[in-house]
C-alpha cells in the first residue's frame, strides 16, 4: 500500500530565500521582476539553474497573493 504524500503547508519558509537578488537581477537589466519572470521562464536557456529557481518561485508566490487577496475579497 502507498503511503500518503502529506502536504508541509510551511514550505515558503524552509526555502533558502536570498532577499532581494531577483530584484536587484532585474533592475541591473533595467527592467521590473516581472518581466525579468517572463524572459526567464520564456526563455530557460539563457539563464543559471538559481535565476530560473527564484523566477518560478516569484511565479509561485505572486499566484499565491493573488489567491489570498480574492479570498479577502470575497468574504
Amino acid at each position: 500500500m502507498a503511503e500518503k504524500k502529506t502536504k508541509d503547508k510551511k514550505w515558503i519558509q524552509k526555502t533558502e530565500m536570498k532577499k532581494g537578488v531577483f530584484t536587484t537581477k532585474a533592475k541591473r537589466k533595467g527592467i521590473t521582476t516581472a518581466q525579468l519572470q517572463e524572459n526567464v521562464l520564456s526563455n530557460p536557456d539563457e539563464y543559471n539553474a538559481e535565476t530560473i529557481k527564484q523566477a518560478r518561485l516569484r511565479q509561485t508566490l505572486v499566484g499565491l497573493k493573488k489567491k489570498k487577496d480574492a479570498k479577502k475579497t470575497e468574504g
